[in-house]
């Protein structure tokens, strides 16, 4: 079979903004005005007025949607095509109105879409649609959209990055739930950006285990805040004392460290997001099938509610309900490198996070051109 070569396959734009994390100099609250006005959800291809009848009293029991609407259409003369039948049982009673009117309260009442094609008389309905979203033009913004429809299991998603659109199929459920995430935007909503490091650490001794009590040894007492285990692995919550410098230092003296990947994902408060891994790493890397999932939520005096869960090719590894404060930093420590396929002896995967704060300012004025 012939296929497209991985060269061209793997190219990612998003790549540049997705896996670039400045450690150095890290903001832990950041504002960022935007445009209201910049948010817009359009509907994509052709859907034609439908002709101007008047539907006097029409009435059905118990039937799937597209037989009624085939009822409905006959005396038209509109041709009825259901990509994904069979649909939804519904029933009504005397609907009365323009034609347009009665096929979307039938198609409202099934949770399914309907687009006519005027030149060839033909209706057209399905569970999904395709539907561009504009946003403002603003990295953070469009970067939490793009985690919100991953999380919500989308991943066909074409991102435009010239005019900051996002392209996608969306179903009822999913089209509410993209509108309700606009909506919140005009609440001057908070974002928890995430940045992420990878690791795959190799113990100079292969019978032994990392020592990783030697971590209270070396930083000071309450370095380390809180240490919680979950199905496989633990997660350490630490002040900003033990980051990604100290960290390695610690690190190389045990073991030699490989850094598997690094990026950034962004939720808005109270939402779920994923961020794929190997986005930013190697695809020949073992770890490039791991995958975080976030729901997260600030609570008053900046602390920051994380629910992560770590997935790999098999489905769920682990997951760890975090309490932090803001310039508190994660550590997930004990992922055995076996889970990935990696065959070298005591070998784990870790992976370092820390939080940020994204405060959104609504501006009524058009933005500049400037990108945040």
């Amino acid at each position: 079979m012939i296929r497209t070569p991985k060269g061209a396959s793997s190219l990612d734009l998003e790549t540049p903004l997705r896996c670039n994390v400045n450690w150095k100099t890290q903001e832990m609250i950041t504002a960022l005005p935007y445009n209201m006005k910049a948010f817009n959800i359009a509907r994509n291809g052709i859907n034609n007025p439908l002709p101007r009848f008047e539907v006097t009293g029409f009435s059905f029991k118990t039937m799937p949607a597209e037989k009624a609407l085939l009822k409905l259409l006959k005396e038209a003369d509109i041709r009825l095509v259901a990509k994904d039948a069979p649909y939804t049982s519904i029933s009504a009673e005397n609907l009365r109105g323009e034609l347009s009117e009665v096929v979307k309260m039938i198609a409202d009442a099934a949770e399914i879409y309907y687009s006519y094609n005027a030149d060839t008389k033909t209706l057209t309905i399905s569970r999904k649609a395709n539907f561009t979203l504009y946003v403002p033009k603003s990295r953070p913004i469009i970067l939490a959209l793009l985690d919100v429809l991953r999380g919500s299991g989308i991943t066909d998603i074409t991102t435009d990055w010239s005019d900051y659109s996002i392209t996608f199929d969306a179903d009822f459920e999913l089209r509410t739930k993209i509108q309700d995430l606009i909506d919140y935007f005009e609440e001057n909503p908070v974002l928890i950006a995430y940045d992420v490091s990878i690791f795959t650490i190799y113990p100079y001794n292969v019978t032994n285990d990392i020592e990783w009590q030697k971590l209270l040894n070396i930083f000071d007492f309450g370095t380390i805040k809180t240490a919680k285990t979950g199905v496989i692995g633990r997660v350490l919550t630490t002040s900003d004392d033990l980051n990604f410098s100290t960290l390695q230092r610690f690190l190389s003296g045990q073991a030699r460290v490989v850094k598997s990947a690094e990026g950034k994902f962004i939720v808005p408060n109270l939402w779920m997001a994923r961020f794929d891994i190997g986005k930013c790493a190697s695809r020949k890397s073992p770890e490039a099938q791991l995958s975080l999932l976030a729901k997260s939520s600030l609570m008053p005096q900046t602390r920051i509610f994380s629910d992560i869960t770590l997935e790999g090719a098999e489905g769920q590894i682990t997951q760890f309900n975090i309490r932090s404060k803001l310039g508190e930093n994660f550590l997930i420590i004990g992922i055995p490198n076996e889970i990935f396929g990696i065959t070298s002896p005591k070998s784990e995967t870790i992976v370092f996070m820390v939080p940020r704060i994204i405060r959104t300012i609504k501006k009524q004025v058009p933005q500049s051109d400037k990108v945040n």
